[in-house]
């Protein structure tokens, strides 16, 4: 697949660049960093971080803005921002009430996103942080679960994004997004491997025909792979996993969230859309909010992954449709 790029080594900057030049009336990039932020934060309400290595685009500039986020820290292809580039992110953005890092979990940007916080509160900054783990794929014979932060992270930014916009604490944020993980879950399942930038190396290996269920958005291997047999039957394994991880509470309404991981068409989105559709109304299960798009990407991977947000406030989706000039969003 012939890439649009320039020098690989080039490209992180290069699109943070373009990004800045198109929404230039509400976006700036920081100069020399990873760092997009809002032109028109506002001092007296929760900034709201968030951010990670490059590949998964829109995530996570796409989120920047009114009722989202106030800025954005992008690292090289798959790798997370240095810490030091994550405190000058707090500190570009920071008010009086404080600063609210979202972070996906990983441990490279577990790691960064904690040692950046540390290195704010040192200098004597309000921080503090929620970490995402939506992803409820098990590893092939361990059945131990590793809740990695996907696509079900947008749903998390954008409901305390709102919410900080509305006058919440630091700690009420905190707190609100912590209920919000716990009410979010993702699957995913992988048609074939993205490519590495520049490059025809595959970041992983499907035999043409076979899909991978519970793949990770940096290729990290799935929990079962088969021949792909139809949208429909996807949509059935991913709902039937997705629902198994809400036994502790029953689910009335949900949110949902169809995300293409990078090269997935909109035509094979909204067959799967129908799909998804037509089986929760034979679960009697109320779909209140929707959407599909690509939101978060895994360079270009053919792929789609599901996320169901069990909505246990009325709140929430108020949050949900509040208005935002986030372009992803």
């Amino acid at each position: 697949m012939t890439q649009i790029i320039n020098k690989p080594k080039d490209t992180v900057s290069q699109v943070l660049n373009g990004v800045a030049f198109i929404h230039q009336d509400k976006l700036e990039r920081v100069k020399n960093t990873g760092i997009i932020k809002y032109k028109n934060i506002k001092k007296n309400q929760v900034a709201v971080i968030s951010g990670g290595g490059s590949g998964h685009e829109p995530a996570h500039f796409g989120y920047v803005g009114s009722g989202m986020l106030s800025a954005s820290v992008s690292g090289p292809i798959f790798i997370p921002p240095k810490a030091t580039e994550i405190l000058k992110a707090i500190k570009e953005v920071n008010s009086e009430m404080g600063t609210l890092l979202i972070i996906k979990n990983f441990e490279a940007d577990v790691t960064a996103f904690l040692e950046a916080e540390k290195l704010a509160k040192e200098a004597g900054l309000l921080v503090d942080h929620v970490i995402v783990n939506d992803d409820c794929s098990i590893e092939e014979g361990s059945y131990k679960k590793r809740r990695r932060g996907v696509a079900g992270t947008v749903f998390v930014e954008k409901i305390l994004g709102a919410a900080a916009q509305s006058g919440m604490t630091l700690s009420e944020l905190k707190m609100l997004g912590e209920e919000v993980i716990l009410a979010t879950n993702t699957l995913g399942v992988a048609l074939a491997s993205g490519k590495e930038v520049g490059s025809e190396a595959e970041i992983f290996h499907l035999e043409k025909g076979q899909i991978s269920f519970g793949i990770g958005i940096h290729g990290e291997a799935g929990y079962r792979e088969e021949t792909f047999f139809s949208s429909e039957y996807l949509a059935n394994e991913l709902i039937n996993k997705l629902l198994a991880q809400y036994r502790d509470f029953p689910v009335e309404k949900i949110g949902l969230m169809i995300n293409g991981l990078g090269t997935t068409t909109v035509m094979e989105q909204y067959i799967f859309a129908n799909d998804v559709k037509r089986l929760l109304q034979l679960e009697g299960i109320e779909v209140v909010f929707q959407k599909s798009g690509d939101f978060m990407t895994s360079t270009n991977m053919a792929g789609i992954s599901l996320t169901f947000l069990a909505l246990k406030e009325d709140k929430w989706l108020d949050y949900l449709k509040e208005e935002t000039d986030a372009f992803a969003w």
